[in-house]
């Protein structure tokens, strides 16, 4: 399975939404922009788009929701290592309240992994974020969990990028 991504403007993501209504797609915004996912077994519709392998997945993808895309850059050398720690941990996130979905994305054209989670409203995915779960999955990079035998695993500083699919959601 794959994930492509494409950004624009709300009407023009919603435009190729509509174009292509038998790919699953979902449409989403944040403050900078919109952003049209598409996940498929297929290749992507999209001309220029940000291409992921998915490896690790957890329930569906919903069109409604709070997503959240923690972006981990890691070395060469480090990605089999942080991919079998993830692989193992993101499990735990089961029945955290509002969870929807995860996708472990595997970047095909850069060196930056996605951890994408999707929550029923941003206050889940903010009490998650506080959690010893959050600290167990995503937060290994940041505290050096179980990782004190790779120093050279993360190549820069991870962040998080956020989106809704109700435009007028406060963020």
């Amino acid at each position: 399975m794959n994930i492509f991504t494409t950004t624009g403007t709300m009407n023009f993501m919603e435009s190729l939404r509509q174009k292509y209504t038998n790919e699953k797609m979902v449409v989403m915004h944040s403050d900078e922009h919109s952003l049209l996912l598409h996940e498929t077994a297929g290749p992507s519709v999209f001309q220029t788009p940000l291409r992921y392998e998915v490896i690790g997945s957890i329930s569906n993808l919903e069109d409604k929701g709070f997503f959240a895309f923690n972006h981990i850059s890691v070395t060469d050398e480090g990605s089999p290592i942080f991919e079998h720690l993830l692989r193992g941990r993101i499990n735990s996130i089961k029945g955290a309240p509002g969870f929807i979905a995860l996708r472990l994305l595997r970047p095909q054209t850069s060196n930056t992994y996605i951890v994408l989670t999707q929550w029923s409203e941003k206050r889940y995915f903010n009490f998650w974020k506080e959690s010893s779960n959050y600290l167990h999955i995503i937060a290994t990079h940041e505290k050096g969990i179980g990782l004190e035998k790779s120093p050279q695993m993360f190549s820069s500083a991870p962040y998080v990028k956020t989106y809704t699919t109700i435009e007028d959601e406060e963020e």
